[in-house]
């Protein structure tokens, strides 16, 4: 039986929907009611669900809401595209080793919500996307895959991070797929 897997998202959902395309996503989860990913759900017949961290007394009430949507569901594996929230001790303890995230840039290098801007910065002469385990630091969880992607001498910022968004959509399919997630249609 295949893995039931949720995606979360704060963004633009372009991860999402390149996972919705290729794998059943039971929902998608947004701490941001304004996302675009809801409207990109919408329009892939996707559930989703969205509340804010303000809409409760603190971070763990509000986790404990996220556990109790994710166990209603029977989540197996929380997929992690572009969510901007820390993942806190309410969230981790409940399911551990089962959150995973897409980072891009090659970790151990450039963690955090800048990854893209702070390699071009930097002057590196490839970066890369990096798809590992959540745990309770920040984009320190065991490494699963990784994907370099090169930095061409006629790349601008826009042109590289274009071609590492292209690198997750490459990445993380094959990663779910190594972690048992049947695709679409595939024959039981």
């Amino acid at each position: 039986m295949s893995k039931k897997i949720a995606v979360f998202a704060s963004g633009s959902g372009s991860n999402f929907q390149v996972l919705a395309e290729a794998f059943p996503v039971e929902f998608v989860f947004s701490d941001k009611p304004q996302a675009y990913v809801l409207e990109r759900a919408n329009r892939l017949g996707v559930p989703s669900f969205t509340f804010e961290l303000k809409d409760f007394d603190n971070k763990v009430a509000y986790e404990q809401a996220i556990v109790d949507l994710l166990d209603q569901h029977q989540i197996d594996l929380i997929c992690l595209a572009g969510y901007m929230k820390i993942v806190g001790p309410t969230l981790l303890s409940a399911y551990e080793g089962k959150i995973i995230n897409i980072h891009p840039a090659y970790l151990p290098a450039f963690p955090g919500a800048h990854g893209i801007e702070d390699a071009w910065k930097a002057g590196v002469a490839e970066s890369g996307v990096t798809i590992h385990w959540v745990d309770a630091g920040v984009d320190t969880g065991q490494i699963i895959k990784q994907l370099r992607v090169p930095r061409l001498t006629d790349d601008t910022l826009e042109t590289f991070e274009t071609r590492i968004h292209e690198a997750e959509y490459q990445l993380y399919p094959e990663v779910l797929e190594s972690l048992g997630v049947d695709r679409k249609n595939s024959p039981l």
